[in-house]
């Protein structure tokens, strides 16, 4: 383990985080919101931290090995979500405590979007841009940014862009260079947010309520500047513009990398996973506006317009709302909390297990089916016309395996606080999925549950977005062993 290298970079990355404390510091400047002086002593601390980490090692010129990609991803993410939480501590409102404000920290970071705060449309401007800030710059993972950074300092980052990338196939890469496929995903990342910002903007927002909510509608991440979330604004429109960026933002970055370079878009229904996510979203959307209206829930309309928001933004694990799904009725709150677990598709800014591992799972579970008549067949699984290796398919079924455990765990261990089966239940699975609103006691935020709580679903967090096995692998003896 290279551990001076780790701090090298370490530093680095934190005094680069620090300048994220400026656009907020302007923020709060401009609106005259008094609470400069909480992200001018983030600012501080965040970079004299980072300088004092790095000085002592700066000249230490080192490869990154796999192992060290494992754990200085772990570390970035800790560490940034510990500093990030500093405004949030320092600012007389919201004035947080410090595991609220790590949860709410790492809330952002990690695009979970599950907030302990109330009262957000009478917080201080600065406060709210940061808190969209933090997702927008999770969302694509700050790791990726780092990559495309990193390697002008002397330092090569594709250890870093495995441990960080999501989905079964963590080698491929869009371009030969590291360095140019981060650029490349930054600028398609960089792209949406400019163009969901102006759709929005045209569509009704204040400049600083499309800009706020383009970052966290990019990200995946669902954190909003009013209490009411995007039914704050109670347009059509914008809950149409919401929708379209939603569902683009959880599809693979890899395809709109390849539509930006080939300027085509036939090969997006070439794709099996892409194909998938939408025959999951058009499904529970018909059933949702079924249900809704056959219950005289809504108006027939009125059900068709609340099924499509609110099926994609919790599919898709981003978390806006215009309506309070946990209280629909039959079975969809459970329905619609269910397909968060599958979630967006691999390589995007959704969270959940991802819609490949789903559709490889189900095929899985289809080929043996068909080897029960069957026994002395070879039937291989297939995404689209590629066979799929035994190799990928061991690595799904592990890692499903350990996210249900993880998972059960979680949940003991919140039951065992003290909370109700569907608060706890849903708690676990909103953090570990990325997704952020729940059932129960955390429909709207997760302000009143215990500290112990709030330190086990901020790991949950963690380990969803680390996609579990990138921080697991840091408890096994074997991993610190020369």
């Amino acid at each position: 383990m290279h551990y001076k290298v780790i701090l090298r970079i370490l530093g680095l990355l934190l005094m680069i985080f620090s300048i994220t404390m400026l656009p907020p510091l302007a923020i709060s400047y401009g609106y005259h919101d008094g609470t400069h002086m909480a992200f001018i002593s983030g600012f501080t601390i965040t970079l004299l931290t980072g300088f004092i980490i790095w000085s002592p090692v700066y000249r230490v010129r080192e490869d990154l090995r796999t192992r060290d990609g494992f754990l200085i991803t772990v570390l970035f993410w800790v560490v940034l979500g510990l500093f990030g939480a500093i405004p949030f501590m320092l600012s007389k409102d919201p004035g947080l405590s410090f595991v609220d404000a790590v949860f709410e920290s790492l809330s952002g970071l990690t695009t979970t979007g599950a907030t302990v705060m109330t009262g957000i449309d009478v917080l201080p401007e600065s406060i709210l841009f940061y808190r969209q800030q933090l997702q927008w710059l999770g969302g694509m993972g700050i790791i990726v940014l780092a990559v495309a950074i990193l390697p002008m300092l002397g330092i090569g980052g594709m250890q870093l862009y495995r441990a960080e990338t999501p989905g079964p196939v963590k080698d491929s890469k869009l371009t030969p260079r590291i360095t140019e496929t981060a650029k490349a995903l930054w600028y398609i990342y960089l792209s949406l947010t400019v163009a969901c910002a102006l759709g929005y903007w045209i569509a009704g927002m204040t400049p600083f309520d499309a800009i706020g909510h383009s970052f966290s509608t990019v990200a995946i991440g669902g954190f909003s500047t009013h209490d009411a979330s995007i039914g704050y604004f109670d347009s059509p429109l914008i809950e149409a513009v919401c929708t379209f960026f939603m569902v683009i933002s959880a599809i693979n970055f890899g395809l709109h990398f390849f539509a930006w370079r080939q300027r085509t878009f036939s090969h997006y229904f070439q794709d099996p996973e892409f194909k998938f996510y939408l025959i999951i979203l058009f499904s529970i959307i018909s059933l949702s506006a079924v249900v809704l209206t056959l219950t005289e829930t809504y108006t027939p309309v009125e059900s068709i317009r609340k099924a499509i928001f609110e099926v994609v933004s919790i599919a898709t694990t981003t978390g806006f709302a215009t309506a309070d799904f946990a209280q629909w009725p039959v079975m969809l709150p459970f329905l619609l909390f269910v397909a968060a677990f599958a979630g967006g598709c691999a390589g995007s800014t959704g969270g959940g297990m991802k819609v490949i591992r789903v559709l490889l799972i189900l095929k899985q579970g289809h080929r043996e089916i068909k080897r029960l008549i069957h026994p002395n067949a070879v039937i291989p699984v297939k995404l689209g016309r590629e066979p799929i290796s035994d190799r990928i398919l061991e690595a799904v079924w592990g890692f499903f395996s350990v996210y249900l455990i993880v998972f059960i765990l979680m949940l003991i261990i919140l039951l065992g606080t003290g909370l109700d089966q569907v608060t706890a239940w849903s708690a676990v699975g909103a953090t570990l999925n990325n997704l952020g609103p729940g059932l129960g006691e955390v429909e709207t935020h997760y302000g009143d549950l215990n500290s112990t709580a709030k330190w086990v679903l901020t790991f949950a967090m963690l380990l969803g977005r680390l996609e579990v096995f990138t921080l697991l692998v840091l408890f096994t003896p074997s991993f610190w062993k020369r």
